[in-house]
């Protein structure tokens, strides 16, 4: 995608590599009926969120193409925020926060990044907090059926599945999405870490990832559990088996003993 769109691209500020951030331009009337020329910013990161400023509507899903061209697969429901930015260079502090707003003393291209970065993370932690939620629901679904039947039926691969989708959730939140990562633009400048504070707390991230952490926990909490009840069936298995195969070897023990006495019996007669 960087290759293709590199005249659209703004060179980075920082060290980070997970995201490309592009500049478009685009001329459109004012209600005055004057000519006005505005930037367009589309922040890409590779875990899958993108942030677009100063995008209407309806131009939106042409951009939202441009990703999906390079996509390497596509959830089955996009999920999105919306969030207000505003510049007022008159403003007396370099930023005031409200309910779903921020206004800026200045929008520049490190406050875009510092604002896509957070949202980016956001949006993306909402979809595994989904993820997470419909293994809790699975879990919590084989816990009901186990309360009415004392028993569960679940194969040790599906157990395996759920293993690795649990830990693959947790590791992609914490390395891919970055979500305790460092902001080197907020560390570079205060007023960049004002804005990036803000708009964490705002989003509750620190919060979220704690439900989230605490239900990862329910789960695995379930899966050693589970992981439990299987290996006790499979050693119950085991157990029977070797009773069995005793059993057998038994069984053959008595008749070759019965069939030597008969045939003993036979060659000399009492």
């Amino acid at each position: 995608m960087q290759a293709e769109h590199l005249s659209y691209i703004v060179p980075p500020s920082s060290r980070s590599s997970n995201y490309i951030a592009l500049r478009f331009c685009n001329s459109s009337k004012n209600s005055t009926g004057e000519k006005a020329s505005s930037s367009q910013f589309m922040v890409v990161y590779q875990y899958g969120s993108a942030v677009l400023f100063n995008m209407e509507e309806h131009e939106v899903e042409s951009y939202i193409g441009i990703i999906k061209k390079h996509a390497s697969g596509l959830l089955n429901e996009m999920r999105k925020d919306d969030y207000a930015v505003q510049e007022k260079p008159h403003l007396s502090e370099d930023m005031q926060g409200g309910a779903d707003y921020i206004v800026l003393k200045s929008l520049d291209i490190d406050s875009i990044r510092i604002i896509g970065s957070v949202l980016g993370q956001s949006i993306a932690l909402d979809y595994f907090v989904s993820q997470v939620d419909g293994m809790v629901e699975e879990f919590a679904g084989i816990n009901r059926g186990m309360e009415k039947t004392g028993t569960f039926t679940m194969d040790r691969k599906k157990l395996f599945q759920l293993v690795g989708k649990a830990n693959s959730n947790l590791a992609d939140v914490i390395l891919r999405v970055g979500l305790f990562d460092r902001s080197e633009i907020a560390w570079r400048d205060a007023k960049y870490a004002q804005i990036y504070e803000y708009l964490r707390e705002e989003y509750e991230v620190t919060q979220r990832f704690g439900n989230l952490d605490f239900k990862l926990k329910f789960v695995e909490h379930n899966i050693h559990f589970l992981q439990e009840v299987l290996q006790n069936r499979k050693s119950d298995l085991l157990e029977w088996c070797i009773i069995v195969l005793l059993t057998i070897e038994n069984v053959i023990g008595i008749y070759e003993i019965v069939h030597e006495s008969t045939a003993i019996a036979t060659v000399f007669p009492l």
